[in-house]
């Protein structure tokens, strides 16, 4: 009885008990094409997939960016390949429910040009 019920402790702490998984997080929005994220140990610039904002608009998608991502916010990255050194991906907010390039797009803000 004894060993079922330390089995049955493990099974229930190691299944049952949240792992704290680490995210990247917004570090500093560079423009409106790159963002600049981190982990526990490293930092990864980012250039946003299918952006291209008019040079009138830029500060206008950097003020937005800034504001529904701000500095510290958690997100999840799809990366969709590299381009001059740079990590191409789309970048959602942790629970999915924004993407960055998206939002540029629905506020008129950017043209949707893939460079992939």
């Amino acid at each position: 009885m004894n060993n079922i019920s330390k089995f049955l402790i493990i099974f229930l702490l190691f299944f049952l008990y949240p792992l704290q998984a680490y995210s990247a997080e917004i570090l500093q929005i560079n423009s409106s094409k790159t963002i600049l994220v981190g982990d526990q140990n490293r930092n990864l610039t980012i250039r946003l997939s299918c952006v291209d904002v008019n040079d009138n608009d830029e500060l206008k998608a950097i003020a937005l960016l800034k504001k529904e991502f701000p500095r510290g916010s958690k997100v999840k990255i799809k990366p969709f390949g590299f381009r001059e050194n740079l990590l191409i991906a789309k970048v959602f907010n942790i629970n999915g429910t924004k993407e960055m390039s998206e939002l540029l797009i629905a506020k008129n803000l950017t043209k949707q040009e893939c460079l992939n």
